[in-house]
Formats: structure tokens, sequence, C-alpha cells
């Protein structure tokens, strides 16, 4: 039933039409380099054999090359203290005028801040909660950062208010982030109230089509069994391909593993398999459709590695460029040159390039929703951030981002790398020459510690061994 609920949502059914009552039964389901202020464009990578992001290039990193954007221990001290100077200001003249724009679009990039430090949180609410009640006459510029911090920040207190404003929140992506907001009292009420809401809108919209998948997860109707991982694992042989595995809900620090295009999984020199961490984790714990929200779960391609303009927080170290599917072609995911009659994208179009035992798996279409959604940019790439904002986290010392994959990089005093996860991932992916490949990013079972390599070890091994022949 999971499979042909998420067929018939995606295919094609006309805008406007209510949802059919059976979709309450369903079985559940960066910009600019995903930075958590504002950002800058990223620098697209280019297909060329040479050049700063070639496999060759990306092999001769190293740590000490490199010099934190942020800069030295003293110098962030000074942008966090003048960080927390705005908060203080833009939340006294958001709650003196709760329904001025001016005042809002300040106190909006206010509350970023206060979700990446993770500080003056008590000062903000006050004027959050005061903006509600009349948020809907607030364009939606406003609306999202204001309900993404009910979401992540304040969702019990701001239930009550939320409650009244839900029904007249009429685009799809603010009307979802209110509703995962509401959804955290776990109160059958607000189920139902987000229920009836969606019976009354298009039923094609990912966003939608992922909360209606949530909200019947929250009702209790039980998810398909996850298939076989080592068939996943076997995914696109002839490809490099990045595994990431995560804890759902992203609170626990994920787990990061290559396979190379031959199907054998990277080694560090000692011979025991090559894994880093990596947290897939945005700072708004937003689901992988909402803009800013955590990487959704799917297949991404992977087309080279490159550079963020002047993303301080992402820092020097090149990313992985991965895409879903609409932010790439066809021909991109599909790493092949366009031809002159391209198929459009469709559920189908993706579910091919999945394992068979996996096609029917709605988490794993996660991906195809968020590139419909809009979402681009989900990169894998370091950090500057200090872990330190994080302490008490149960995913520290890893860093959020807005919806990329980070991976963890230590930073002296001075500003100077000691050490990158983020460099071993490049060079681990490019190792046989190539930097075009997948990456999969998988949910594993729920559990209140990181992701071990015991998990998924006999796994690999099984997938190892269907791919190369060696047992």
């Amino acid at each position: 039933m999971q499979m042909s609920f998420l067929a018939d949502l995606a295919s094609g059914t006309a805008p406007g039409k209510s949802w059919p009552r059976w979709a309450a039964l369903a079985a559940p389901l960066l910009l600019a380099a995903c930075s958590q202020l504002p950002r800058t464009p990223a620098s697209a990578p280019e297909p060329s054999p040479g050049g700063a992001f070639s496999p060759t290039s990306l092999q001769a990193l190293r740590p000490e090359q490199f010099r934190s954007t942020v800069g030295s221990t003293a110098q962030a001290q000074d942008r966090w203290s003048a960080d927390r100077a705005r908060i203080r200001a833009a939340s006294a003249q958001a709650l003196a005028a709760p329904q001025d724009g001016a005042a809002l679009r300040e106190f909006a990039q206010a509350l970023r801040l206060v979700a990446h430090y993770r500080t003056e949180i008590d000062t903000a609410r006050p004027a959050l909660l005061a903006a509600l009640p009349a948020l809907d006459g607030q364009p939606a510029d406003v609306q999202r950062p204001l309900l993404t911090a009910a979401f992540t920040l304040y969702a019990v207190d701001a239930a009550p208010l939320l409650r009244p404003l839900l029904p007249r929140l009429a685009a799809p992506r603010e009307f979802s982030i209110a509703a995962y907001a509401l959804m955290q009292t776990r109160q059958p009420a607000d189920l139902a109230l987000i229920q009836s809401q969606l019976a009354q809108r298009d039923r094609d919209e990912p966003r939608l089509q992922a909360l209606a998948l949530a909200v019947a997860a929250a009702q209790g109707v039980p998810q398909a069994a996850r298939p076989p991982l080592a068939d996943l694992l076997a995914i696109r042989p002839g490809y490099p391909v990045v595994f990431s595995f995560q804890r759902p809900g992203r609170q626990q620090m994920g787990l990061a593993l290559v396979r190379q295009a031959d199907g054998r999984f990277v080694r560090r020199p000692d011979g025991g398999l090559f894994n880093i961490e990596q947290l897939a984790l945005s700072s708004s714990g937003l689901p992988g459709t909402i803009t800013l929200g955590n990487t959704p779960q799917g297949l991404f391609t992977i087309r080279g590695a490159g550079r963020a303009a002047s993303n301080i927080w992402i820092g020097p170290t090149p990313y992985l460029h991965t895409k879903v599917p609409v932010e790439a072609s066809v021909a991109e995911y599909e790493q092949r040159a366009p031809g002159p009659n391209e198929p459009a994208w469709s559920l189908d179009r993706y579910r091919s390039l999945l394992p068979v035992s996996w096609r029917d798996y709605a988490p794993l279409q996660e991906a195809w929703l968020a590139g419909r959604a809009g979402r681009d940019e989900m990169l894998m790439h370091g950090s500057t951030i200090d872990p330190r904002y994080y302490v008490g986290s149960r995913y520290y010392p890893g860093t959020p981002s807005d919806g990329c994959l980070v991976a963890m990089e230590y930073w002296s005093p001075d500003g100077v790398m000691v050490h990158s996860d983020q460099i071993g991932l490049l060079q681990a992916f490019t190792a046989q020459g190539r930097d075009r490949g997948y990456m999969v990013l998988i949910e594993l079972d729920a559990a209140p510690t990181p992701v071990a390599l015991a998990e998924v070890i006999q796994s690999v091994l099984e997938a190892e061994a269907r791919t190369t022949g060696r047992r």
C-alpha cells in the first residue's frame, strides 16, 4: 500500500483535487551550500580532468594548507558577542511592533542566529509569540523563518497560537512548517486538525505528500520494514558511492563509508574500513522536503567537488556537490551526456535507479519529493562552526547545517586546520581518479547512540562479496 500511495500522489493528479479518504491510511515515509546564516553562491564544479578540484588535486590536500574562514578563536568570540547583541536588539524591536514587516525581517535574521548559536532563546521567545497570531498577514519570507523558529525552539509555547493560524496559511511550505510544529504536541486533536486541512489542499504538492505520510506515522500506521541493507550497498555498480547512515530525527552522529567503483569499500592504510562521523541534521531539524530542513533520505548524484564562494561557516575545504532529482537533470543523475530527446523526471525514473528490493520503500523517495519541492545545494562539506555551541546536545560534537551533510573539522586557536574528516572523505571518494558518482542517505534504527560501524559491517561484507566475487 505504501508504494501505491506514493505512486498515486506523484501520478500527475490535477492540482486542487481533495485528498482521498484513504490517503490517511497510507504507510509513512541549499541554498548556497547550506550555511546556517546568510549565504553566498557556491562555485559550480566543472567536469574537467585538471584544476583545483580534480581528483589529483583533491588527493594532494593536507590540513595544514587551510585557515579557518571564521578566523581565530578571538575573532569568533567577537562575532558571537556582536550577534548576541543583534538578537537582543531585534527581539526588542519586534516585540514592540509585532506586525511591522521591517522589524520582523530583522527579527527573522536574529532567529537564525538564535538557532545557530543556541543562545538567547528566552530573549527571543516573547517577540516570536507576539508575532504568531497575525503572521498570515505577512509575506512568505517573513512567515517561513518565524514558523521555523516556532518548530525548532518554541513548539510547546507556540501550539495554542498555531491552531487558529494553521487554516489561514495558504502556501504549502509555510503551512507544512506550522503543521510539523503543531505535531510536536502529539495530541490526537492536533493530528486531526492537520489531517482535515490536508483534505482541502493539493494532493500532488510534494511537501504536503510528505506531511501526510508523517501524520499517518504519528497516528500509528505501521511502516514498511526496511529492505536488506546489502542490496542498497550494491547500488549503481561501476560508480563510487558515499553511504551516509543516520538516525531518525538526526539527533545522534551518523557514519559515512565509501564504496569504490569496483565494488570494494575503501580501506585505511591499516586495512580497516574507512569511515568518518557525519551529521545530516539541519539547524531547524525540519523534515527533508522543507527548505533548510534535514538532508532527505534517498539517492543523490555527485557532480564533482567545489568550494563555497564566501561562506564562512562551511569553510575553505572543498565540498562534494550532491544533487537531488529536478535540481539535477535526468542525464546528470544517470551520469551520461544528454541526448536530443531527454526524458522528463518522474517517480518511476527515480525508482529505476534504486535496487529492486528498495523501490517500494517510501522513505528512500524523500530525495525525490525534496527535489520536486525545490530543494537544492545539499552538499557534503566540512565545518568551521565551534562545536562548543552544542555542548549537551545528543549530536555533540557535530555541528548542524541548513540541510547538508557535515564532516568534522578541527581548528587551532589561531585558525589553522589540525584535522579534517572532510579531506579524508574527498580523498576516499576520488581514490580511483573519479569524481562523479552517487551518495545514498539512509536512516537506520532509532537508538540513543551514534551510528556504529558494527551496525552495518556484515551488510558491507555481503555487498562486497556480491559485487567483487570475494567471500
